[in-house]
């Protein structure tokens, strides 16, 4: 498996299995050089990652995209997992599997509700590693 993040991440991706490659100009060198071929791709970000995934040569059906949904429209991509991670039996499986160890969540940070802006703000920086957690 392949993780696209910066270099500060590597380290991390590493520790958990993935590959790591720094995206930026030359990714699709970089992933080549790292995967040979790509059999799916999921995209988080948005951009131009699912068209990174077709010139990569993921087949449109192996496309996940949660960002970029002109792009299911345009060249026939998945985006399934909004609608599949809402579901009452997804969200009791995943907690099982984080409850049992075998899933790691991790929390960026956690904010009171009453700094519900400044999570945001933290948010929309972008390039933290995590979760940002509102309680009550």
């Amino acid at each position: 498996m392949i993780g696209l993040a910066s270099p500060a991440n590597h380290e991390w991706l590493a520790g958990h299995g993935v590959i790591p490659v720094a995206y930026g100009d030359g990714v699709a060198d970089r992933i080549r050089q790292a995967a040979g071929k790509v059999d799916a791709f999921i995209d988080t970000f948005g951009a131009d990652y699912v068209e990174l995934a077709l010139q990569l040569g993921a087949q449109p059906s192996r496309i996940d995209t949660i960002a970029n949904f002109g792009a299911v429209a345009e060249y026939g991509v998945k985006a399934e997992g909004n609608a599949a991670g809402a579901s009452a039996g997804t969200l009791a499986e995943l907690a099982g599997l984080i409850a049992d160890g075998q899933m790691e969540v991790p929390i960026a940070a956690t904010y009171p509700l009453s700094q519900v802006r400044e999570a945001y703000r933290r948010l929309a920086s972008g390039h933290i590693r995590g979760k940002i957690v509102l309680t009550v």
